[in-house]
């Protein structure tokens, strides 16, 4: 029997796609923001699809903001861009 694949939500589009094909954004229990290449990191996680397109909407409808529950600042758009790239 094949594996079942992991299947997330894209914040910024509403799309499911496999976990591989999504990056996920945490905000770790202290408060501070990561681009989790692994997955695995430990806070409260949201995931977007590996497009330009999607991050510039997320940033449109501040959907990463009510995602985290936190103010998401410039700075760290321009990694998670970097990251997407």
């Amino acid at each position: 029997m094949p594996r079942k694949i992991p299947m997330r939500k894209c914040i910024a589009t509403g799309e499911q796609l496999p976990k591989k094909e999504l990056l996920r954004i945490v905000r770790t229990p202290e408060g501070n923001l990561q681009v989790d290449l692994t997955g695995r990191a430990n806070g409260h996680g949201a995931y977007l699809k590996k497009d330009i397109e999607a991050v510039q909407i997320a940033k449109k409808k501040n959907a990463l903001e009510r995602a985290l529950e936190t103010k998401i600042p410039e700075e760290f758009w321009k990694e998670i861009e970097e990251a997407v790239k």
